[in-house]
Formats: structure tokens, sequence, C-alpha cells
């Protein structure tokens, strides 16, 4: 990940102009590595968005817990970009912090809910939404 997320808030604390932030947030999206095309599946596309989009989530377990890995893609750039925005926001925090995380606060940080149009809003909840049910869904096999 290019950057984490406390740098993506820092960087859009200077961009004044919506179109300086949107410039950003598909340049964003062009930091994320290209994900296998085995990895685009019914089971990996992410449902109530307007594009298409596919997120792999996997597990390990360490020190600290379990840990998500993600890796995703998406055919609008802009959704793209979006995708890097939420997995650098989660990149550093485990399975249970996750699913935890105030996402909505967290992402109102960065103004975008006013420039973003209802489908693209909604396909940003529906990824927040997809990566903390595959957390949840892998503190829940870590207990069985």
């Amino acid at each position: 990940m290019a950057q984490n997320f406390a740098q993506i808030l820092d960087d859009f604390s200077y961009l004044d102009e919506w179109e300086d932030r949107y410039r950003h947030v598909i340049e964003l999206g062009k930091t994320l590595p290209d994900m296998n095309e085995a990895l685009k599946t019914p089971a990996t596309k992410v449902s109530g968005c307007a594009s298409q989009v596919w997120i792999y989530t996997t597990a390990r377990q360490t020190d600290k817990g379990t840990a998500i890995s993600l890796v995703g893609d998406s055919d609008a750039l802009i959704v793209k970009g979006l995708m890097a925005i939420v997995f650098a926001m989660f990149a550093p925090l485990s399975a249970r912090e996750i699913v935890e995380h105030d996402a909505a606060g967290e992402l109102a940080k960065l103004g975008l809910a006013e420039h973003l149009t209802p489908q693209r809003s909604n396909g940003l909840v529906s990824m927040v939404k997809r990566i903390k049910a595959d957390a949840a869904a892998a503190l829940n096999r870590q207990r069985m």
C-alpha cells in the first residue's frame, strides 16, 4: 500500500478543490497491485456497487490476532481509488479491530460523501460492509 490512511487524510487537507481530490483518489487507485484474474469470481464480487468490484481477503494468525490481507479491483478508476482508501484504512487493523472500527466516521473526515453520486456512496458502503463481514467470518473460523 503506497499510503496509509493518515497520509491520505493529510493530503486531502491540502486539496481544497473537489477536482483535485477526485484526481488524487484516482491516483491512489493506480497504486493498488493488480488482482489476479482468477480471483474475480462471483464469490469475490461486491454486490451493491454500480461498477464491477471484487475484493478478496485472506486471514492469517499473528501474535496480535487475526490479520486480514486485502486485494481488489474495479472497472472504474474512481472506485478503485475509493477501494485504495478503504484498504489503507483497514490495512493496519486486526480482524477484530476491522469489525469494531468506525469506518463511516473515518471516511467522513475525507469529505467525500457530498461529492460522490448516491451509487458511488452505496458502493463505498458495500465495500466496507464486505470487508467487515469477511473479517467477522475469519474470527468465527478462528473460534472453531
